[in-house]
């Protein structure tokens, strides 16, 4: 991986996440809005130490399927570049190399 512009992390999903309790009852999975989150927190891990930012876009975000207990998601996240305080990735999350999930976000860097 290339230090600053390549990153790896990695979300076990398991039926006791206090966000899959009745989402859905008897067919739990876990929010596309996590997902989503999830990604922008792996993408700020390549942002300057001790840095903040917030999530400042999401551009063409996709959801393949269903991340359901017993996953273990792939989160990648890759910049793209940076405009100032603006910085541009592209984020994909996979279970067992099949993709869930991606989306292009920006972060804007607050300190």
């Amino acid at each position: 991986m290339a230090p600053g512009k390549r990153v790896v992390a990695l979300k076990n999903v398991t039926g006791g996440d206090p966000h899959l309790q009745g989402h859905f009852p008897g067919n739990p999975l876990m929010p596309g809005v996590l997902l989503v989150e999830a990604m922008a927190q792996t993408a700020g891990l390549l942002l300057s130490e001790g840095s903040s930012a917030l999530l400042a876009q999401i551009r063409d975000a996709r959801f393949r399927r269903p991340v359901v207990p017993g996953d273990q998601v792939r989160i990648e996240a890759e910049r793209l570049g940076s405009l100032g305080g603006l910085h541009r990735f592209a984020v994909k999350a996979s279970v067992d190399d099949a993709p869930v999930a991606e989306a292009e976000i920006v972060l804007a860097e607050t300190s």
